[in-house]
């Protein structure tokens, strides 16, 4: 499959000005839409939105947001002026339920049907909730601004949280949760939090961090029910039969692609929307951010990405292969970020699927104390990707190390040459 445009039964160009739709009013959504305008698209341009305010950033809901230092006024990414100087069409408090290819409609839940010559799919992801706790107060997955509003009024001083999943969003949350004040307990199936992305050994300092600030993490066991009374959570109990009491739990054990609305297109959705090289998943239909898995060709596999990053990288590559400025597949270094108590760490490339991580400099005993730590990551033979905690210096020369996909060797020794 190659990046085109769609054309009518005489060859006539219908993505040049054609009506252009974007379902997903996120990050990646947004910035196709103002990337198509820089693109010089001039042609109608509709933005779907299931939340009814305006688009905002998603990263600081688990910290900025959920401790209150922030006020969400300061996370939208746009104004109202801004969406009537773009010329988008908002349509937002409304929701996608269908995508007929052949008429090329996107059919809403309001009963309109948007005709498109070319579409943009930006409609991110979904979090995975525990089985049977449905309706039961106080148990609650974060994914919206309205999410992290309700857990907030029900932390503090004295309440009890247990946060199921220590991925980076249950990591952030329960970082969150003892800046205010709030009893928390972290539980994670896996040896150590994040172990799969990052590796048992970095996800011990994590770990090590947590308990510092008096967070209980509990790993290596999951969860086999939440207790509740009357309607409110009680309590969590675990597989190996212990209780944890609790008034509030989040969960937080991932989440899937918001691809339900797709189901009938012909579109393949076994992991997000899968798309070829330069992000096209049929002609004249793009993915982008959460929701889209793509070829990359630099590692050679299906990627799909949940991060910020790649969602307006993404956002306005779609743009620019949709309105033909480009020629070259989407191949970005893959970068993300997370923020816990005074603690940051960032990485470039693949982190997740690896064969080996190796710390490269510094210790996790160190990182505690205050010092910086790398470590690299690899897939086969070449280097895959490099984490730094309190290490940005560091991790500028060897990001261009991973994207070039250089050997290991090679990444090792540049890494100790340069500790």
């Amino acid at each position: 499959m190659t990046a085109t445009v769609p054309v009518d039964q005489d060859g006539v160009n219908m993505g040049g000005e054609g009506p252009v739709v974007v379902v997903g009013a996120s990050a990646a959504g947004l910035m196709a839409a103002e990337g198509l305008r820089r693109a010089g698209y001039s042609g109608e341009l509709s933005l779907v939105g299931t939340e009814e305010g305006l688009p905002y950033d998603r990263p600081p809901l688990s910290k900025e947001i959920l401790t209150g230092q922030w006020e969400p006024d300061r996370i939208r990414l746009c104004a109202h002026e801004k969406l009537a100087d773009l010329g988008v069409t908002a349509c937002f408090g409304v929701t996608a339920r269908g995508l007929d290819l052949g008429s090329r409609r996107v059919a809403l839940d309001d009963g309109r049907e948007l005709a498109f010559a070319n579409l943009v799919i930006a409609t991110g992801v979904e979090p995975r909730a525990l089985p049977g706790t449905g309706g039961i107060r106080g148990v609650h997955t974060v994914r919206t601004l309205d999410d992290v509003t309700a857990l907030r009024e029900e932390l503090g001083e004295g309440k009890r949280l247990v946060v199921v999943g220590a991925g980076f969003l249950g990591t952030e949350i329960a970082a969150a949760a003892r800046r205010l004040g709030t009893g928390v307990c972290l539980v994670e199936p896996a040896p150590e939090p994040l172990a799969a992305v990052v590796g048992t050994e970095v996800g011990g300092v994590l770990a090590a961090l947590h308990r510092a600030r008096g967070v209980r993490v509990l790993t290596g066991v999951g969860v086999e029910a939440v207790r509740s009374g009357d309607g409110a959570v009680t309590g969590v109990l675990l597989a190996d039969g212990t209780e944890l009491p609790a008034d509030v739990v989040v969960v937080a054990i991932g989440a899937a692609p918001a691809t339900a609305w797709l189901g009938g297109s012909g579109l393949d959705c076994s992991d997000g929307v899968r798309c070829d090289r330069f992000c096209a998943a049929a002609p004249g239909v793009y993915a982008a951010g959460d929701v889209a898995s793509w070829y990359h060709e630099g590692y050679g596999a299906q990627v799909r990405l949940e991060h910020r990053t790649n969602a307006t990288e993404q956002g306005l590559y779609v743009a620019r292969a949709m309105t033909g400025k480009t020629e070259d597949p989407f191949t970005p270094v893959p970068y993300f970020w997370s923020d816990q108590y005074d603690l940051k760490l960032q990485a470039f490339g693949l982190l997740g699927g690896h064969d080996e991580a190796l710390v490269v400099r510094g210790t996790p005993e160190g990182v505690l104390e205050g010092g910086e730590l790398v470590a690299l990551y690899r897939r086969g033979g070449a280097v895959a990707g490099v984490l730094g905690i309190k290490a940005f210096r560091a991790l500028r020369p060897l990001r261009s190390l991973v994207a070039k996909h250089a050997s290991w060797d090679e990444a090792v020794t540049a890494a100790k040459a340069d500790s």
